[in-house]
């Protein structure tokens, strides 16, 4: 995902506009994913377009003039107008975002003393269980893949992957040829941060993406290193045409809100059901943080408790 910083600091002051190009020149030598970097720089201009725009603070003006004269208020202020208007999840996401903006504002350029995010308290956001997607679901979603032409077998390798592997978007969007053996039926990963990992598959994923390849061979764009090319032209086929790929395939299987992730949740919650080892399901999904298994099996969790108490059979006895 290319980072449009010419449209993220469109209409900006001078002095934002000038911090957020270093900014990113400092995300960039820090080898930070285009996706991290793009949601950093969009927290930080809606920021100053908030300022600029909606903010009544005192001193809002300055402050939508120069970062360094952004205030504990302002910040709560933003923070507010985003629960209102967009989410408690998006606020927070926001929040992470001008963390690390002010944090490099006050020791990399040593602009402020003192971050005005320090006192600033996240936004609560409520826990849900995630939904995941179920084998049915995926079936009628693989059944919208049935056919011999190159976008059908592209498109039906594709979902497999990310059934079989619970890979996030961009870590199969982002695959090279090279990425993948056949013979071991392994793939390649990249995940964030740098990190790398092999992960296996099945057979009925090896036998689609063999399908697909034997057609990639007499595409026009066949001599790119991509892995996923797109249907016509000398072009690969980008993670967000992926996710918009998904999305059409499960409108068209009569699903609504199908996207790679809920492929990544399904696998955590069917390892976590099966009783699989989570230090295990770590190293698979490319996760340093216990928090992650947690979060993304607590559906599984869920399930097992309701499967103990029926069961146990509690207020049945008399």
């Amino acid at each position: 995902m290319p980072v449009e910083l010419g449209r993220l600091t469109a209409g900006l002051s001078r002095t934002w506009a000038g911090f957020l190009r270093d900014w990113d020149r400092t995300l960039r030598s820090g080898n930070y994913p285009p996706t991290t970097r793009y949601n950093y720089l969009l927290a930080a201009s809606q920021l100053a377009r908030y300022l600029a725009e909606c903010c009544s603070e005192v001193r809002a003006v300055d402050a939508a003039d120069d970062p360094a004269e952004v205030r504990k208020e302002h910040i709560e202020a933003f923070q507010a107008w985003m629960v209102e208007t967009r989410s408690a999840a998006t606020a927070l996401n926001k929040h992470k975002g001008l963390q690390q903006f002010f944090k490099w504002l006050m020791l990399d350029e040593e602009e402020i003393d003192r971050s005005p995010m320090e006192r600033v308290k996240q936004p609560k956001t409520q826990k849900k269980l995630i939904p995941v997607i179920r084998d049915d679901e995926t079936k009628k979603v693989l059944d919208t893949c049935k056919g011999k032409d190159f976008i059908h077998l592209r498109d039906e390798a594709i979902i497999r992957l990310y059934y079989n592997t619970g890979a996030r978007l961009s870590e199969v969007g982002d695959l090279q040829l090279q990425d993948v053996d056949l013979n071991l039926d392994s793939v390649h990963y990249r995940g964030k941060g740098g990190k790398e990992r092999r992960v296996r598959f099945g057979p009925k994923t090896a036998r689609a993406i063999s399908r697909y390849l034997r057609l990639r061979e007499k595409h026009v764009a066949a001599d790119l290193p991509n892995l996923w090319l797109a249907e016509r032209g000398r072009r690969p086929l980008a993670p967000n045409g992926i996710k918009m790929m998904v999305k059409r395939r499960g409108l068209a299987a009569g699903l609504t809100g199908v996207h790679a992730h809920r492929w990544r949740h399904n696998y955590a919650h069917e390892w976590k059901k099966a009783g699989g080892d989570t230090g295990d399901l770590m190293l698979l999904l490319g996760w340093t943080s216990e928090d992650m298994p947690r979060h993304y099996g607590a559906s599984a969790a869920a399930e097992r408790a309701q499967d103990t108490q029926l069961r146990l059979g509690i207020g049945e006895n008399v």
